[in-house]
């Protein structure tokens, strides 16, 4: 069987218990709670039991304490699965947008986000959904903007000679000493 990983000597049990009273964060305080119980002495298989872990569990909290001290026992964020589009596609992206679609060659007037995961696949082999194309734009700073419709039929002044032109109707409120009665 191998040898158990010592802890760090510069914690003690009450110091341990004492930063987990004063943690915000519930599984810190489990942990430091269950490493407490090591330091008292207690075994592995105590403290699994206290942290509700299996060992090996018990022992990472350990190398991570070790290493980083209390703080490393907070709770982290997960890292995900790796984006699919590298700082190199979105360079690319950002100049194919800026650069706009040639009508004549691309056959569109204006880039949907269904073209350019198309291109995105044509050149670089990387197929990414249209949602998370979308969500990527707009952590770019790209935002889908859509010109206002007009009849191409709409005559020039059309729209100023039907806007209403009266003037509002204004009172002059009382300024003088006379105010509402009292009752």
């Amino acid at each position: 069987m191998a040898r158990a990983i010592p802890l760090r000597s510069d914690f003690t049990a009450a110091e341990l218990r004492r930063l987990a009273r004063r943690s915000k964060d519930a599984g810190q305080a489990r942990r430091l709670l269950a490493l407490a119980a090591i330091y008292d002495g207690g075994t592995r298989s105590e403290a699994a039991r206290l942290g509700n872990v299996t060992l090996q569990i018990v022992r990472d909290w350990v190398l991570r304490f070790n290493a980083e001290g209390p703080a490393g026992l907070l709770d982290r964020k997960a890292p995900g699965p790796r984006p699919r589009l590298t700082a190199e596609h979105r360079k690319a992206l950002a100049a194919r947008i800026d650069q706009g679609p040639i009508p004549a060659i691309h056959g569109v007037v204006r880039w949907r986000l269904s073209d350019l995961g198309q291109w995105l696949w044509e050149e670089f082999c990387v197929s990414v959904s249209l949602q998370t194309l979308s969500r990527t734009l707009r952590a770019m700073g790209y935002r889908k903007l859509s010109a206002r419709p007009k009849h191409h039929a709409q005559a020039e002044g059309a729209v100023e000679a039907f806007k209403k032109t009266s003037l509002p109707r204004w009172q002059a409120s009382r300024t003088s000493g006379a105010s509402a009665p009292t009752r």
